[in-house]
């Protein structure tokens, strides 16, 4: 039996969730199966989710937040709802049914105080045997970095943002 990897893909860099969809379309590639939870985003058009949708047997995506929470005008609402989408990812977490699961920004519920490391932590550890985790989100706590069999710093050296040129579409969305 294949040994389930836990992948952490964290920093202050672009490119987090990115490469976590590049997981993704290689396991489709192999005709297998992938579990997206999306904990932060909200239900805007992200170029990543047109994508998917060629492959509407092979992925299933939740989107379980409202935007970003640092234009939050209702946290409460998104811890809500964070908490909702940490509900359902258990559930996946020991579902016989995906051989990936993507935890897009759970980092996030951590260090907003949604949750616990050590619930997160938990549940990961006690995940079905086989199944690939793969978290993205800044942050990641030292207890998560030590758990995880694969961990990438994303590190920012230049960003456009820096010389006024705002997200585009099919870059950052």
């Amino acid at each position: 039996m294949d040994k389930g990897l836990l992948i952490l893909n964290t920093g202050n860099g672009k490119g987090k969730t990115t490469a976590a969809l590049g997981l993704a379309f290689r396991a489709m590639g192999h005709h297998k199966k992938v579990c997206l939870i999306q904990f932060i985003k909200g239900s805007e058009t992200y170029g990543e989710l047109f994508a998917v949708e060629r492959y509407i047997d092979l992925v299933d995506v939740f989107v379980t937040g409202r935007g970003f929470s640092w234009q939050s005008d209702d946290i409460d609402k998104d811890q809500l709802l964070a908490l909702k989408g940490w509900d359902l990812a258990r559930e996946q977490l020991n579902s016989p049914e995906y051989f990936m699961v993507i935890l897009d920004e759970l980092t996030y519920l951590i260090t907003l105080g949604f949750l616990k490391a050590d619930d997160i932590l938990n549940h990961l550890k006690h995940r079905r045997e086989d199944l690939h985790v793969v978290v993205t989100g800044r942050y990641a706590p030292a207890k998560l970095i030590e758990a995880a069999d694969l961990v990438t710093e994303m590190q920012e050296i230049k960003h456009p943002y820096t010389m006024g040129v705002m997200a585009q579409q099919g870059i950052e969305f």
